[in-house]
């Protein structure tokens, strides 16, 4: 998907989407490639990470399962 930098703030980018100009979106510039501008045309990409979901809600169970473990008498 293609967005627009409309605005450079201190620290934040504002970014446009031409699809659907109402959407706005402040990104740190950090994860901005550099010497981007104001009027620069990026390509987004947001993906899910199906492993790592698996293992984050794996984990947690397995948090919950030693808080649930700790609090039998």
């Amino acid at each position: 998907m293609k967005a627009v930098i409309d605005r450079l703030e201190p620290g934040f980018a504002v970014l446009t989407f031409p699809e659907d100009n109402e959407v706005r979106v402040n990104v740190p510039v950090t994860l901005l490639p550099p010497e981007c501008e104001e009027g620069d045309i990026l390509t987004v990409t947001v993906e899910r990470d199906e492993a790592s979901t698996v293992e984050a809600k794996r984990r947690v169970s397995g948090l919950i399962e030693n808080l649930i473990r700790s609090k039998r008498p």
